[in-house]
């Protein structure tokens, strides 16, 4: 008999590590719209959380799933991934359509047709890449920019529930070897993972993705729970280090991997199997339920931003206090759009 997921462990430290992965990326896109010079960057590899998202995702899918896939339909188990992802995704959208249409520091909004902002919000709200916004470097999705990497978790998801879930872990983990020499390959010619947001790079973000959601599941369908005492702080420290790592251009290509390849999903591991201590349960609950609110509603202050510090080069002193107030902002959105949007809609839709 299947066990009950209700029943089954939360990896609660793993929560909290998706939201100091979801921290990072919001304060990288900052840091990049201030320091274009990766090299300069304190926090230049902070566009591979979105490779350690990729990898929780895969552990966590495999880990809520596998033993539950043989008694659900593909119809139950899509509709539990929509109701999951989805509302959170429209939500990033709406804030994405109002930051275009009304932000103070630019009038690119006065560029478009009605018809055209109409196609970008309906491609946006369903997951259809269309990169044509030229003012903002093709992304796949303008007016939501980090949809692009729901896009290939929904393709990963789909991908599972046909494929994946019914293949020997032998197999998963040759598949995911295989997949690691595309991503050597793409870092070696490309200089670094940073691509899958745009149309010029579309398929890097299939690359990133396939091979760490292999990963993740590899590490759960092998158990590599790595036993330790390390818990919550000592990882997230671990973690965020990959991200404080400098950008060299000319050992990039050798970096980059090493942190994806191994050590992220070797984080995973530790944190499976980590003791956590019963006062830092509340701060990682916070911190994953927060996480995916955060990541995917971020960015509506994003371009505002990167306008308003085009225009006003304001001090130092008066840019910290900005980017700081942003991210409070950032976060008090995330915490409302999880508690009074994205709870109860799950809930009605769960009815």
């Amino acid at each position: 008999m299947a066990p009950n997921y209700a029943a089954k462990k939360h990896f609660l430290i793993l929560d909290g590590l998706r939201g100091v992965a979801a921290l990072a990326i919001v304060v990288f896109h900052f840091m990049e719209v201030i320091i274009t010079d990766f090299s300069k960057n304190i926090i230049a590899h902070g566009y591979l959380a979105v490779d350690f998202f990729f990898c929780l995702s895969g552990f966590v899918v495999a880990y809520a799933y596998d033993d539950r896939m043989k008694k659900m339909s593909l119809s139950t188990f899509y509709k539990q991934r929509l109701k999951r992802l989805h509302p959170l995704v429209l939500l990033g959208t709406v804030l994405g359509l109002l930051a275009f249409l009304f932000d103070p520091f630019s009038n690119a909004a006065s560029g478009y047709s009605f018809v055209q902002i109409f196609l970008l919000f309906i491609t946006s709200a369903l997951l259809i890449p269309y990169p044509v916004m030229e003012d903002r470097y093709f992304n796949l999705f303008g007016l939501n920019a980090p949809s692009w990497s729901l896009f290939w978790e929904y393709v990963a998801n789909i991908i599972y529930a046909l494929i994946l879930v019914r293949l020997h872990r032998k197999r998963l983990l040759l598949l995911a070897v295989i997949s690691a020499g595309f991503i050597v390959y793409i870092t070696y010619t490309a200089g670094s993972l940073v691509g899958g947001w745009n149309g010029d790079t579309f398929w890097h973000g299939g690359a990133r993705m396939i091979f760490s959601f292999l990963a993740g599941m590899c590490i759960m369908r092998y158990q590599l729970f790595i036993k330790n005492k390390i818990g919550f702080v000592g990882l997230a420290v671990l973690l965020v280090l990959a991200f404080l790592s400098p950008y060299r251009e000319a050992s990039n290509w050798i970096v980059e991997p090493l942190i994806v390849l191994i050590y992220f999903p070797f984080l995973i591991a530790l944190g499976a199997g980590s003791s956590l201590s019963p006062k830092h349960e509340n701060i990682c609950k916070l911190s994953g339920n927060i996480s995916y609110p955060l990541y995917i509603t971020h960015y509506f202050v994003l371009w505002g931003f990167g306008a308003y510090y085009a225009s006003a080069t304001p001090s130092n002193s008066t840019l910290t206090l900005v980017v700081v107030s942003l991210i409070a902002v950032q976060l008090l959105v995330a915490y409302l759009a999880m508690k009074y949007y994205d709870r109860p809609i799950r809930k009605r839709l769960s009815k």
